[in-house]
């Protein structure tokens, strides 16, 4: 598989900050979507920000006739942090995308990383892990550029 050039290395530094960042706020908002989740399947509330109930306050959630209904008349959290986490996913995604292709890996590794947006506590994981393969992978390579010019080996 060929390797990147010494000349996109700046490139991959860069992707690899965006890639580390996307995934530190993409773990914390699938963490709070999972709770967010837990709460308003498993005990029948979803989280509100202002109305009736105060500043923050769980409004009970009713089964319809044409579904679940919330009776919270705030901003709807729980629903804010569904669609945040959503299209930040995207961004994640993206991210991904950048250092899977800067850095030429295969497929499969790309679907692992995108894995990590909606596996639980996977993007941490991952993000420490591909971060510090290619530090290391950069480190190596630069060290290798200076012994043995590239281009010429």
């Amino acid at each position: 598989m060929p390797q990147p050039k010494l000349a996109t290395f700046p490139a991959i530094r860069g992707a690899l900050k965006f890639y580390q960042v996307a995934s530190v706020v993409t773990g914390v908002g699938l963490l709070l979507l999972v709770t967010e989740m837990v709460i308003k399947y498993g005990f029948g509330h979803e989280l509100f920000l202002g109305g009736s109930g105060g500043f923050l306050w769980f409004a009970p959630v009713i089964e319809t006739a044409t579904g679940a209904e919330s009776t919270g008349d705030g901003v709807n959290l729980s629903l804010g942090i569904l669609i945040l986490h959503g299209w930040f996913y995207v961004v994640y995604l993206f991210a991904c995308f950048r250092v899977w292709s800067l850095l030429r890996w295969g497929f499969l590794r790309f679907i692992t990383l995108a894995l990590g947006g909606v596996i639980p506590f996977l993007s941490f994981f991952m993000e420490a892990r591909v971060a510090r393969e290619v530090k290391t992978y950069l480190a190596e390579r630069e060290a290798a550029s200076v012994l043995i010019p590239e281009g010429t080996g």
